[in-house]
Protein backbone atom coordinates (compact mmCIF):
# COMPACT_ATOMS: atom_id res chain seq x y z
CA UNK A 1 0.00 0.00 0.00
CA UNK A 2 1.24 3.45 -0.92
CA UNK A 3 1.47 6.03 1.83
CA UNK A 4 -1.85 7.84 2.15
CA UNK A 5 -2.70 11.41 1.29
CA UNK A 6 -4.34 13.21 4.20
CA UNK A 7 -6.73 16.11 3.67
CA UNK A 8 -7.51 18.00 6.85
CA UNK A 9 -10.52 20.33 6.82
CA UNK A 10 -9.91 23.49 8.88
CA UNK A 11 -11.73 26.25 7.00
CA UNK A 12 -14.81 26.63 9.20
CA UNK A 13 -15.56 29.89 10.96
CA UNK A 14 -16.56 28.36 14.28
CA UNK A 15 -19.09 31.09 15.10
CA UNK A 16 -20.42 29.24 18.15
CA UNK A 17 -17.05 29.64 19.85
CA UNK A 18 -17.73 33.40 19.92
CA UNK A 19 -14.03 34.15 19.63
CA UNK A 20 -11.62 36.17 17.52
CA UNK A 21 -9.38 33.10 17.59
CA UNK A 22 -10.12 30.56 14.84
CA UNK A 23 -11.83 27.52 16.30
CA UNK A 24 -9.07 25.08 15.37
CA UNK A 25 -6.49 27.19 17.24
CA UNK A 26 -8.19 26.90 20.62
CA UNK A 27 -6.13 24.71 22.92
CA UNK A 28 -6.49 21.78 25.25
CA UNK A 29 -3.60 20.13 27.09
CA UNK A 30 -1.12 22.65 25.72
CA UNK A 31 -1.79 21.97 22.06
CA UNK A 32 -4.22 23.45 19.54
CA UNK A 33 -7.17 21.40 18.35
CA UNK A 34 -5.57 21.39 14.92
CA UNK A 35 -2.22 20.36 16.40
CA UNK A 36 -3.79 17.32 18.07
CA UNK A 37 -5.30 16.16 14.77
CA UNK A 38 -2.03 16.65 12.89
CA UNK A 39 -0.22 14.62 15.57
CA UNK A 40 -2.70 11.78 15.10
CA UNK A 41 -2.45 12.02 11.30
CA UNK A 42 1.35 11.85 11.48
CA UNK A 43 1.11 8.24 12.67
CA UNK A 44 -0.07 7.33 9.16
CA UNK A 45 3.20 8.72 7.73
CA UNK A 46 1.29 10.44 4.92
CA UNK A 47 2.89 11.18 1.59
CA UNK A 48 1.17 14.57 1.63
CA UNK A 49 -0.89 16.36 4.29
CA UNK A 50 -3.03 19.19 2.93
CA UNK A 51 -4.79 21.52 5.35
CA UNK A 52 -7.75 23.36 3.85
CA UNK A 53 -7.91 26.82 5.45
CA UNK A 54 -10.48 29.58 5.26
CA UNK A 55 -11.68 31.59 8.23
CA UNK A 56 -8.73 33.14 10.05
CA UNK A 57 -6.39 31.70 7.43
CA UNK A 58 -3.45 33.97 8.29
CA UNK A 59 -3.49 32.89 11.93
CA UNK A 60 -3.92 29.24 11.01
CA UNK A 61 -1.12 29.28 8.45
CA UNK A 62 1.23 31.05 10.87
CA UNK A 63 0.43 28.42 13.50
CA UNK A 64 1.08 25.59 11.05
CA UNK A 65 4.40 27.13 10.04
CA UNK A 66 5.37 26.95 13.70
CA UNK A 67 4.13 23.49 14.68
CA UNK A 68 4.15 21.51 11.40
CA UNK A 69 6.09 23.25 8.62
CA UNK A 70 5.97 20.05 6.58
CA UNK A 71 2.25 20.37 5.81
CA UNK A 72 0.86 22.34 2.88
CA UNK A 73 -2.22 24.56 2.83
CA UNK A 74 -4.87 25.49 0.30
CA UNK A 75 -7.47 28.19 0.81
CA UNK A 76 -11.19 27.57 0.42
CA UNK A 77 -12.14 31.13 -0.52
CA UNK A 78 -15.86 30.37 -0.79
CA UNK A 79 -16.99 28.01 1.96
CA UNK A 80 -19.24 25.82 -0.18
CA UNK A 81 -19.15 22.73 2.00
CA UNK A 82 -16.95 19.80 2.91
CA UNK A 83 -17.20 18.18 -0.54
CA UNK A 84 -16.06 21.41 -2.15
CA UNK A 85 -13.14 21.61 0.31
CA UNK A 86 -11.96 18.11 -0.58
CA UNK A 87 -12.34 18.83 -4.30
CA UNK A 88 -10.14 21.95 -4.17
CA UNK A 89 -7.55 20.04 -2.12
CA UNK A 90 -7.39 17.32 -4.79
CA UNK A 91 -7.20 19.97 -7.52
CA UNK A 92 -4.42 21.72 -5.61
CA UNK A 93 -2.40 18.51 -5.45
CA UNK A 94 -3.03 17.80 -9.12
CA UNK A 95 -1.74 21.27 -9.94
CA UNK A 96 1.47 20.32 -8.18
CA UNK A 97 1.78 17.12 -10.19
CA UNK A 98 0.42 14.85 -7.44
CA UNK A 99 -2.28 12.40 -8.44
CA UNK A 100 -4.48 10.84 -5.77
CA UNK A 101 -5.57 8.02 -8.08
CA UNK A 102 -3.04 5.48 -6.81
CA UNK A 103 -3.20 6.34 -3.10
CA UNK A 104 -5.68 6.04 -0.30
CA UNK A 105 -6.99 9.43 0.78
CA UNK A 106 -7.85 10.04 4.43
CA UNK A 107 -10.10 13.02 5.16
CA UNK A 108 -10.06 14.46 8.69
CA UNK A 109 -11.58 17.44 10.47
CA UNK A 110 -9.52 19.97 12.38
CA UNK A 111 -11.78 20.21 15.43
CA UNK A 112 -11.51 16.63 16.76
CA UNK A 113 -8.64 16.82 19.27
CA UNK A 114 -9.39 13.47 20.92
CA UNK A 115 -8.70 11.56 17.71
CA UNK A 116 -5.90 9.03 18.20
CA UNK A 117 -3.32 7.68 15.83
CA UNK A 118 -4.35 4.14 16.70
CA UNK A 119 -7.94 4.83 15.57
CA UNK A 120 -6.65 6.16 12.26
CA UNK A 121 -4.35 3.20 11.75
CA UNK A 122 -7.29 0.84 12.37
CA UNK A 123 -9.52 2.82 10.00
CA UNK A 124 -6.97 2.69 7.20
CA UNK A 125 -6.19 -1.00 7.77
CA UNK A 126 -9.88 -1.89 7.63
CA UNK A 127 -10.29 0.16 4.46
CA UNK A 128 -7.39 -1.58 2.71
CA UNK A 129 -8.32 -5.06 3.95
CA UNK A 130 -11.88 -4.73 2.59
CA UNK A 131 -10.71 -3.13 -0.67
CA UNK A 132 -13.44 -0.55 -0.14
CA UNK A 133 -13.94 2.58 -2.18
CA UNK A 134 -14.80 4.41 1.05
CA UNK A 135 -14.65 3.62 4.76
CA UNK A 136 -16.57 5.84 7.14
CA UNK A 137 -15.30 6.33 10.68
CA UNK A 138 -18.42 5.95 12.83
CA UNK A 139 -19.49 5.77 16.45
CA UNK A 140 -22.65 4.97 18.37
CA UNK A 141 -24.05 7.85 20.43
CA UNK A 142 -26.92 7.59 22.86
CA UNK A 143 -27.80 11.16 21.89
CA UNK A 144 -26.88 11.56 18.20
CA UNK A 145 -28.48 15.00 17.78
CA UNK A 146 -26.61 17.21 15.34
CA UNK A 147 -24.66 14.42 13.65
CA UNK A 148 -25.18 12.83 10.25
CA UNK A 149 -26.78 9.37 10.50
CA UNK A 150 -25.32 6.22 8.94
CA UNK A 151 -27.83 4.46 6.68
CA UNK A 152 -26.90 0.80 6.17
CA UNK A 153 -28.03 -2.11 4.07
CA UNK A 154 -26.43 -5.03 5.85
CA UNK A 155 -22.74 -4.27 6.21
CA UNK A 156 -22.84 -1.79 3.35
CA UNK A 157 -23.16 1.95 4.09
CA UNK A 158 -25.56 3.24 1.46
CA UNK A 159 -26.02 6.82 2.57
CA UNK A 160 -25.18 9.44 5.19
CA UNK A 161 -28.03 11.81 5.99
CA UNK A 162 -27.36 15.13 7.72
CA UNK A 163 -29.47 16.02 10.76
CA UNK A 164 -31.32 18.81 8.95
CA UNK A 165 -32.15 16.59 6.01
CA UNK A 166 -33.05 13.45 7.97
CA UNK A 167 -36.57 12.06 8.34
CA UNK A 168 -37.94 11.48 11.87
CA UNK A 169 -37.25 7.75 11.46
CA UNK A 170 -33.67 8.37 10.35
CA UNK A 171 -33.08 10.64 13.33
CA UNK A 172 -33.68 7.64 15.60
CA UNK A 173 -30.51 5.99 14.25
CA UNK A 174 -27.69 6.13 16.84
CA UNK A 175 -24.76 5.31 14.55
CA UNK A 176 -23.33 8.62 13.50
CA UNK A 177 -20.85 9.91 10.97
CA UNK A 178 -17.64 11.34 12.38
CA UNK A 179 -16.97 13.37 9.24
CA UNK A 180 -13.74 11.41 8.76
CA UNK A 181 -13.10 8.84 6.07
CA UNK A 182 -10.65 6.70 4.16
CA UNK A 183 -11.19 6.70 0.38
CA UNK A 184 -9.85 5.02 -2.69
CA UNK A 185 -8.17 7.99 -4.34
CA UNK A 186 -9.43 7.31 -7.86
CA UNK A 187 -13.02 6.72 -6.72
CA UNK A 188 -12.99 9.88 -4.60
CA UNK A 189 -11.62 12.00 -7.43
CA UNK A 190 -14.38 10.76 -9.73
CA UNK A 191 -17.16 11.17 -7.16
CA UNK A 192 -16.46 14.74 -5.99
CA UNK A 193 -16.96 16.02 -9.51
CA UNK A 194 -20.59 14.88 -9.34
CA UNK A 195 -21.55 16.64 -6.10
CA UNK A 196 -24.64 18.86 -6.01
CA UNK A 197 -25.57 21.74 -3.70
CA UNK A 198 -29.30 20.95 -3.83
CA UNK A 199 -29.84 20.58 -0.08
CA UNK A 200 -30.93 22.63 2.95
CA UNK A 201 -27.52 24.32 3.28
CA UNK A 202 -26.88 24.93 -0.40
CA UNK A 203 -23.48 23.24 -0.05
CA UNK A 204 -21.56 20.37 -1.56
CA UNK A 205 -21.69 17.67 1.11
CA UNK A 206 -18.80 15.23 1.25
CA UNK A 207 -21.34 12.79 2.67
CA UNK A 208 -23.06 12.69 -0.73
CA UNK A 209 -19.95 10.98 -2.10
CA UNK A 210 -21.09 7.85 -0.29
CA UNK A 211 -24.36 7.74 -2.22
CA UNK A 212 -22.55 8.38 -5.51
CA UNK A 213 -20.10 5.53 -4.87
CA UNK A 214 -22.79 3.04 -3.89
CA UNK A 215 -24.91 3.98 -6.92
CA UNK A 216 -21.90 3.11 -9.05
CA UNK A 217 -21.52 -0.27 -7.36
CA UNK A 218 -18.64 0.68 -5.09
CA UNK A 219 -18.08 -0.97 -1.71
CA UNK A 220 -18.60 1.48 1.16
CA UNK A 221 -18.18 0.23 4.72
CA UNK A 222 -18.29 1.70 8.21
CA UNK A 223 -15.57 1.33 10.81
CA UNK A 224 -16.79 2.04 14.33
CA UNK A 225 -14.22 3.39 16.74
CA UNK A 226 -13.99 1.62 20.11
CA UNK A 227 -13.95 4.93 22.00
CA UNK A 228 -16.71 7.28 20.84
CA UNK A 229 -14.80 10.20 22.37
CA UNK A 230 -12.23 9.85 19.57
CA UNK A 231 -14.54 11.53 17.09
CA UNK A 232 -15.91 14.25 19.38
CA UNK A 233 -16.06 17.55 17.50
CA UNK A 234 -15.73 20.95 19.16
CA UNK A 235 -18.30 23.60 18.31
CA UNK A 236 -18.55 25.73 21.45
CA UNK A 237 -16.79 26.46 24.74
CA UNK A 238 -18.82 23.86 26.63
CA UNK A 239 -17.63 21.11 24.27
CA UNK A 240 -14.09 22.49 24.51
CA UNK A 241 -14.19 22.09 28.29
CA UNK A 242 -15.68 18.61 27.98
CA UNK A 243 -12.94 17.53 25.58
CA UNK A 244 -10.29 19.02 27.86
CA UNK A 245 -11.61 16.93 30.77
CA UNK A 246 -11.51 13.76 28.68
CA UNK A 247 -7.98 14.56 27.53
CA UNK A 248 -6.95 15.27 31.15
CA UNK A 249 -8.23 11.87 32.24
CA UNK A 250 -6.44 10.09 29.38
CA UNK A 251 -3.15 11.82 30.19
CA UNK A 252 -3.47 11.20 33.93
CA UNK A 253 -4.26 7.51 33.51
CA UNK A 254 -1.20 7.14 31.28
CA UNK A 255 1.08 8.67 33.92
CA UNK A 256 -0.46 6.78 36.83
CA UNK A 257 0.06 3.54 34.94
CA UNK A 258 3.69 4.64 34.49
CA UNK A 259 4.21 4.96 38.25
CA UNK A 260 3.13 8.51 39.07
CA UNK A 261 1.02 9.04 42.20
CA UNK A 262 -1.87 11.53 41.95
CA UNK A 263 -3.81 12.35 45.10
CA UNK A 264 -6.67 13.92 43.13
CA UNK A 265 -6.57 13.23 39.38
CA UNK A 266 -9.66 15.36 38.76
CA UNK A 267 -7.79 18.50 39.88
CA UNK A 268 -4.49 17.57 38.22
CA UNK A 269 -3.94 19.00 34.73
CA UNK A 270 -0.93 17.90 32.70
CA UNK A 271 -0.09 19.13 29.21
CA UNK A 272 0.61 16.65 26.48
CA UNK A 273 4.33 17.56 26.28
CA UNK A 274 5.15 17.08 29.98
CA UNK A 275 7.55 14.34 31.09
CA UNK A 276 7.32 12.58 34.45
CA UNK A 277 9.40 9.79 35.95
CA UNK A 278 8.14 6.97 38.15
CA UNK A 279 7.64 7.74 41.85
CA UNK A 280 6.72 11.37 41.25
CA UNK A 281 3.87 12.50 43.53
CA UNK A 282 1.39 15.14 42.39
CA UNK A 283 -0.84 16.63 45.08
CA UNK A 284 -4.25 18.26 44.44
CA UNK A 285 -4.63 21.32 42.22
CA UNK A 286 -1.35 20.79 40.38
CA UNK A 287 -1.01 22.11 36.83
CA UNK A 288 1.90 21.17 34.58
CA UNK A 289 2.03 23.23 31.41
CA UNK A 290 4.32 23.01 28.40
CA UNK A 291 7.36 20.71 28.26
CA UNK A 292 7.71 20.49 32.04
CA UNK A 293 9.92 17.68 33.32
CA UNK A 294 9.76 16.16 36.81
CA UNK A 295 12.27 13.58 38.00
CA UNK A 296 11.82 10.58 40.28
CA UNK A 297 10.88 11.12 43.91
CA UNK A 298 9.83 14.73 43.47
CA UNK A 299 6.66 15.95 45.18
CA UNK A 300 4.71 18.76 43.52
CA UNK A 301 1.67 20.50 44.94
CA UNK A 302 -0.78 21.21 46.32
CA UNK A 303 -1.81 24.39 44.55
CA UNK A 304 1.18 24.52 42.20
CA UNK A 305 1.55 25.59 38.56
CA UNK A 306 4.75 24.77 36.67
CA UNK A 307 5.22 26.13 33.15
CA UNK A 308 8.02 24.78 30.95
CA UNK A 309 10.10 24.04 34.02
CA UNK A 310 12.31 21.26 35.39
CA UNK A 311 12.17 19.68 38.83
CA UNK A 312 15.00 17.45 40.02
CA UNK A 313 14.95 14.22 42.01
CA UNK A 314 13.35 14.33 45.45
CA UNK A 315 12.61 18.05 45.26
CA UNK A 316 9.53 19.42 47.05
CA UNK A 317 7.49 22.19 45.43
CA UNK A 318 4.42 23.46 47.30
CA UNK A 319 1.94 26.28 46.55
CA UNK A 320 4.21 27.71 43.85
CA UNK A 321 3.95 29.40 40.47
CA UNK A 322 7.09 28.77 38.41
CA UNK A 323 7.75 29.56 34.75
CA UNK A 324 10.87 28.68 32.77
CA UNK A 325 12.83 27.69 35.87
CA UNK A 326 15.05 24.80 36.97
CA UNK A 327 14.66 23.37 40.47
CA UNK A 328 17.52 21.13 41.50
CA UNK A 329 17.54 17.74 43.17
CA UNK A 330 16.49 17.82 46.81
CA UNK A 331 15.52 21.48 46.64
CA UNK A 332 12.57 22.88 48.58
CA UNK A 333 10.26 25.54 47.15
CA UNK A 334 7.24 27.17 48.76
CA UNK A 335 4.73 27.69 50.09
CA UNK A 336 3.46 30.77 48.24
CA UNK A 337 6.54 31.22 46.08
CA UNK A 338 6.80 32.94 42.70
CA UNK A 339 9.68 31.84 40.48
CA UNK A 340 10.03 33.84 37.28
CA UNK A 341 11.89 33.00 34.05
CA UNK A 342 15.62 32.40 34.22
CA UNK A 343 15.70 31.22 37.83
CA UNK A 344 17.76 28.17 38.78
CA UNK A 345 17.52 26.68 42.27
CA UNK A 346 20.61 24.56 42.91
CA UNK A 347 20.62 21.09 44.44
CA UNK A 348 19.42 21.23 48.03
CA UNK A 349 18.55 24.91 47.71
CA UNK A 350 15.52 26.59 49.21
CA UNK A 351 13.13 29.30 48.08
CA UNK A 352 10.69 29.62 50.92
CA UNK A 353 7.43 31.30 51.87
CA UNK A 354 6.51 34.52 50.09
CA UNK A 355 9.72 34.62 48.06
CA UNK A 356 9.88 35.98 44.53
CA UNK A 357 12.89 35.21 42.34
CA UNK A 358 13.64 36.28 38.79
CA UNK A 359 16.64 35.56 36.54
CA UNK A 360 18.61 34.27 39.49
CA UNK A 361 21.04 31.41 39.98
CA UNK A 362 20.88 30.09 43.55
CA UNK A 363 23.81 27.82 44.37
CA UNK A 364 23.67 24.36 45.89
CA UNK A 365 22.54 24.38 49.50
CA UNK A 366 21.78 28.10 49.51
CA UNK A 367 18.57 29.43 51.02
CA UNK A 368 16.18 32.32 50.57
CA UNK A 369 13.81 31.21 53.33
CA UNK A 370 11.11 33.87 53.44
CA UNK A 371 9.70 37.28 52.55
CA UNK A 372 12.35 38.29 50.02
CA UNK A 373 12.70 39.50 46.44
CA UNK A 374 15.75 38.30 44.50
CA UNK A 375 16.14 39.58 40.95
CA UNK A 376 19.04 39.47 38.47
CA UNK A 377 21.44 37.77 40.85
CA UNK A 378 24.04 35.06 41.15
CA UNK A 379 24.27 33.48 44.60
CA UNK A 380 26.97 30.97 45.48
CA UNK A 381 26.82 27.78 47.52
CA UNK A 382 25.83 27.49 51.17
CA UNK A 383 24.62 31.08 51.40
CA UNK A 384 21.68 32.31 53.48
CA UNK A 385 19.59 35.34 52.57
CA UNK A 386 17.86 36.81 55.63
CA UNK A 387 14.13 37.46 55.86
CA UNK A 388 12.82 40.62 54.26
CA UNK A 389 15.82 41.11 51.95
CA UNK A 390 15.35 42.94 48.65
CA UNK A 391 17.78 42.78 45.74
CA UNK A 392 17.27 46.28 44.34
CA UNK A 393 17.99 45.57 40.68
CA UNK A 394 16.15 48.36 38.82
CA UNK A 395 17.20 52.00 38.74
CA UNK A 396 14.19 53.14 36.74
CA UNK A 397 15.95 52.71 33.40
CA UNK A 398 18.08 49.55 33.48
CA UNK A 399 18.34 46.28 35.39
CA UNK A 400 21.60 45.62 37.28
CA UNK A 401 23.20 42.43 38.60
CA UNK A 402 24.08 41.41 42.14
CA UNK A 403 26.68 38.75 42.93
CA UNK A 404 26.72 37.04 46.31
CA UNK A 405 29.53 34.58 47.00
CA UNK A 406 29.76 31.22 48.78
CA UNK A 407 28.77 30.81 52.43
CA UNK A 408 27.62 34.40 52.79
CA UNK A 409 25.22 35.46 55.55
CA UNK A 410 22.99 38.32 54.44
CA UNK A 411 21.19 39.76 57.46
CA UNK A 412 17.44 40.23 57.69
CA UNK A 413 15.83 43.34 56.20
CA UNK A 414 18.75 44.12 53.89
CA UNK A 415 18.62 46.21 50.74
CA UNK A 416 21.30 45.16 48.24
CA UNK A 417 21.59 48.03 45.75
CA UNK A 418 22.80 46.61 42.43
CA UNK A 419 25.32 46.47 40.96
CA UNK A 420 27.12 45.12 44.00
CA UNK A 421 29.34 42.15 44.90
CA UNK A 422 29.42 40.43 48.28
CA UNK A 423 32.52 38.29 48.64
CA UNK A 424 32.81 34.70 49.88
CA UNK A 425 32.22 34.20 53.59
CA UNK A 426 31.08 37.79 54.17
CA UNK A 427 28.33 38.89 56.54
CA UNK A 428 25.98 41.85 56.36
CA UNK A 429 24.28 43.25 59.42
CA UNK A 430 20.50 43.16 59.81
CA UNK A 431 18.76 46.28 58.53
CA UNK A 432 21.65 47.28 56.27
CA UNK A 433 21.50 49.07 52.94
CA UNK A 434 24.45 47.70 50.97
CA UNK A 435 25.62 50.07 48.25
CA UNK A 436 29.30 49.10 47.96
CA UNK A 437 31.10 45.83 47.37
CA UNK A 438 31.81 43.76 50.49
CA UNK A 439 35.24 42.06 50.60
CA UNK A 440 35.44 38.34 51.35
CA UNK A 441 35.25 37.56 55.05
CA UNK A 442 34.11 41.06 56.00
CA UNK A 443 31.12 42.32 57.98
CA UNK A 444 29.21 45.12 56.25
CA UNK A 445 27.06 47.46 58.31
CA UNK A 446 25.04 49.91 56.28
CA UNK A 447 22.63 51.54 58.70
CA UNK A 448 22.39 54.84 60.59
CA UNK A 449 23.14 54.91 64.32
CA UNK A 450 19.95 54.80 66.35
CA UNK A 451 19.03 57.81 68.51
CA UNK A 452 16.08 58.08 70.90
CA UNK A 453 14.20 61.38 71.32
CA UNK A 454 12.91 61.13 74.86
CA UNK A 455 9.28 62.02 75.64
CA UNK A 456 8.53 62.87 71.98
CA UNK A 457 5.13 61.16 72.12
CA UNK A 458 4.12 62.97 75.30
CA UNK A 459 4.92 66.32 73.69
CA UNK A 460 3.74 65.71 70.12
CA UNK A 461 0.81 63.31 70.63
CA UNK A 462 -0.74 64.28 73.99
CA UNK A 463 -4.00 62.59 74.87
CA UNK A 464 -3.54 59.68 72.45
CA UNK A 465 -3.60 56.06 73.46
CA UNK A 466 0.14 55.92 72.86
CA UNK A 467 0.76 58.90 75.14
CA UNK A 468 -1.40 57.44 77.91
CA UNK A 469 0.38 54.08 77.67
CA UNK A 470 3.73 55.85 77.85
CA UNK A 471 2.64 57.86 80.90
CA UNK A 472 1.59 54.70 82.73
CA UNK A 473 4.88 53.03 81.86
CA UNK A 474 6.93 56.01 83.07
CA UNK A 475 4.97 56.19 86.30
CA UNK A 476 5.67 52.51 86.92
CA UNK A 477 9.38 53.02 86.28
CA UNK A 478 9.52 55.84 88.82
Amino acid sequence: MRAPIVILLAAGQGTRMKSTTPKVLHEIAGRSLLGHVIEAAATLEPEHLVVVVGSGKDQVIAHLDEIAPWVVTVEQEQRNGTGHAVRIALEFLQGRGVSASDSPVVVLTGDTPLLTGSSLMSLLSSHVDHQAQATVLTANFADPFGYGRIIRSGDQVVEIVEEKDATPQQREIQEINSGMYAFDGAALTAAVTGLSSQNSQGEEYLTDVIGIMTSRGGAVIGFSTQDANDIMGINDRAQLAQAASIMRDRINVKWMQAGVTMMDPASTWIDIDAELEADVTLLPQTILRGPTKIEAGAQVGPGTTLISSEVGENAIVRHTWAELVVIGAGATVGPYTYLRPGTVIGDGGKAGAFVEMKNTQLGAGSKVPHLSYVGDATIGEGTNIGAGTVFVNYDGVEKHHTTVGNHVRVGSDNMLIAPVVIGDGAYTAAGSVITDDVPAGSMAVGRARQRNILNWVLRKRPGTGSAKAAERALETEH
